[in-house]
């Protein structure tokens, strides 16, 4: 996952990140990293969708041209 980072790099950087934030403010982080990634794969969800959704509108468009 992380490449060529070993176990002992990771652990040296999460204390380098806990005494430069502190216990109490990790969490806070923590949320709203989470927070962000939620509205991100939102986000994305809704151009899929979008994007799904397209075809179908030129197929209809398409449709009552010809009718005409």
């Amino acid at each position: 996952m992380f490449g060529n980072i070993g176990t002992g790099e990771i652990i040296l950087i999460l204390l380098v990140i806990l005494i430069l934030f502190g216990a109490k403010k990790i969490p806070e982080l923590a949320q709203g990293l989470g927070k962000g990634i939620r509205e991100f794969k939102k986000a994305m969800r809704e151009v899929e969708d979008e994007i799904k959704q397209e075809p179908d509108k030129l197929d209809s468009k398409k449709e009552s041209n010809e009718k005409k």
